[in-house]
């Protein structure tokens, strides 16, 4: 192997820059000619690659986003599309890729590898940590800071005003980073897809804060957890319950944003080392992800396949430390 490529698809992360570095510089260390594609799949069908040496990505470490764009592309999920990307590569003399990404990003690879042949590895870069065969993924311990960091802030107007506010996390149909947040910000309740719960009981435990003279609440909320969201719980809370003010705030794309923690940019780091060099060493269709701190290939048809089990315990815990 002499030429691969790399690309970032799906939402963005903090850490892709770093992952995109570290795939580059662990190339060239090797003695690969090294490229970027430029707006993920999309860019593959295009041909819109950019050589890259280890200058191109200097200072691009703490960066947050993806200096090679990303996005979502209808036109590569054809047989067509993929065909089109097939004759892009081969121009191009591209006999590998390394991709950094979520579930979408290694499905469309997938299915990508047995039409064209390319070997592909891939990196887990998404804030919702909702992948199998990775304890953390790229991009998910930013967005927890950031949310912590957010809540807080938000945590001293509800005192000052002795008001309710329900935060809207995001994390698509997991729970993760509302979880998380809300036991490391001292939320009074967490709602997460994973454990239902009804509005009955979010008012049952407001009103047993209320009983120890509490005045002022916080309730996390992932976006999946309702089809109407944070502002439809809120409501239905209100119907029900009128002794508090409240209030909704949806953090939304921030925590998409920002400086990646130096967890984020340490995990990025080995995780692209080990897929750059498995790609080398032969393995394909592959995500490295870290398990018990340990280094793991998983085949890209179980990262798409496998819901990965919230920790109840943690929420047991959440639910304990708030009475």
């Amino acid at each position: 192997m002499k030429k691969i490529a790399v690309l970032t698809s799906g939402g963005d992360a903090p850490g892709m820059n770093a992952g995109i570095r570290a795939v580059v510089r662990t190339a060239i260390f090797h003695g690969l000619e090294v490229v970027g594609v430029r707006r993920g799949y999309d860019g593959l069908m295009r041909g819109d690659f950019i050589p890259m040496d280890s200058h191109s990505v200097s200072d691009i470490i703490q960066r947050g986003g993806t200096i090679l764009k990303t996005a979502r592309s209808e036109g590569f999920r054809t047989k067509e599309g993929m065909l089109e990307a097939k004759s892009r590569i081969e121009e191009a003399g591209i006999e590998g890729m390394v991709l950094i990404g979520g579930d979408g990003t290694f499905k469309g690879a997938k299915d990508f590898s047995e039409i064209s042949g390319i070997h592909s590895m891939g990196i887990p870069g998404t804030i919702d940590n909702d992948l199998y065969g990775t304890d953390y993924t790229i991009g998910y311990d930013t967005a927890l800071n950031t949310v912590i960091e957010a809540v807080d802030k938000i945590r001293d107007t509800a005192a000052s005003h002795q008001r309710l506010f329900f935060i809207e996390v995001m994390g698509r149909d997991a729970g993760f980073i509302a979880l998380n947040s809300g036991l490391a910000a001292g939320a009074e309740d967490i709602l997460i897809p994973e454990a239902r719960s009804s509005i009955d009981d979010v008012i049952k435990r407001i009103e047993a804060g209320r009983k120890r003279n509490k005045t002022s609440f916080i309730i996390i909320v992932a976006e999946g957890d309702d089809p109407g969201g944070a502002y439809e719980i809120a409501k239905q809370v209100n119907e029900k319950y009128h002794y508090l003010e409240s209030r909704v705030t949806v953090i939304g794309h921030m925590q998409r944003g920002g400086n990646p923690t130096c967890f984020d940019r340490i995990l990025a780091s080995r995780l692209a080392v080990a897929a750059t060099e498995g790609l080398i060493a032969g393995r394909k269709n592959e995500m490295a992800g870290l398990i018990n701190n340990q280094i793991v290939f998983t085949p890209f048809s179980k990262t798409h396949k496998h819901l990965v089990d919230i920790n109840e315990g943690l929420l047991n815990i959440a639910h304990m430390l708030s009475t």
